[in-house]
């Protein structure tokens, strides 16, 4: 397989991979702060119609707006398994998809929400990604995303260019991706912007689609 197939294949296996240590290497963050973000960001979403990509293991999960109707995809069939798994032990009814973010089998807007949390480092065209969610969220709608990105710092900034191979490699996210810019040039404009750590590392950011 050649072109733009290539980096998603390798996503997928990369997470393929990951999935079965994925909670307990990333345990004890989560018991403190992003825990926080994460119940931070789902405050916002309306309990409509929402969908959230990437839902990996289904950490967001004990989030879900109580009345909303999710539907939730990722691209690796192993991240999907144990999202299934931690839906039947939450009791959840959550629509979930095998499903490439840049290539969303959806209708046009088909949601009032999309949800994505630390999602967009990983995704191999962030900004088709991020346009495929302004395609299926109704005009009017919104995005809500708490991503990490690349510093605002210029030697610090500097130095995650330079490690950013390496922790994809190994991780499958970049630590270097411009998230705000990319929500800019796939169209949805941008309401909240929030710092969430230093130098802009982790942000919170509500966007409208036009």
């Amino acid at each position: 397989m050649t072109g733009a197939a290539e980096p998603t294949d390798l996503t997928r296996a990369r997470y393929d991979r990951l999935a079965p240590l994925y909670d307990l290497v990333e345990w004890l963050p989560e018991r403190g702060r992003i825990r926080r973000w994460r119940a931070r960001l789902w405050r916002l979403v309306p309990a409509h119609r929402v969908l959230e990509v990437g839902v990996g293991t289904g950490k967001n999960m004990p989030f879900y707006p109580a009345g909303a109707t999710v539907s939730a995809v990722d691209i690796s069939p192993r991240m999907l398994a144990r999202a299934t798994h931690r839906a039947a032990r939450l009791g959840l009814d959550v629509r979930l998809h095998l499903m490439d973010a840049q290539a969303l089998a959806f209708p046009d807007a088909a949601f009032e929400a999309a949800v994505a949390t630390f999602v967009f480092c990983s995704v191999p065209d962030p900004v088709q990604g991020l346009r495929e969610l302004r395609r299926v969220v109704r005009p009017g709608g919104h995005l809500y995303l708490l991503e990490h990105m690349r510093a605002e710092h210029r030697v610090l900034g500097r130095v995650m260019d330079w490690l950013d191979p390496v922790v994809v490699r190994v991780l499958g996210a970049h630590i270097s991706r411009r998230t705000v810019d990319n929500v800019r040039a796939a169209g949805p404009e941008i309401e909240t912007l929030e710092d969430l750590a230093p130098l802009g590392m982790v942000r919170l950011i509500v966007a409208r689609v036009p």
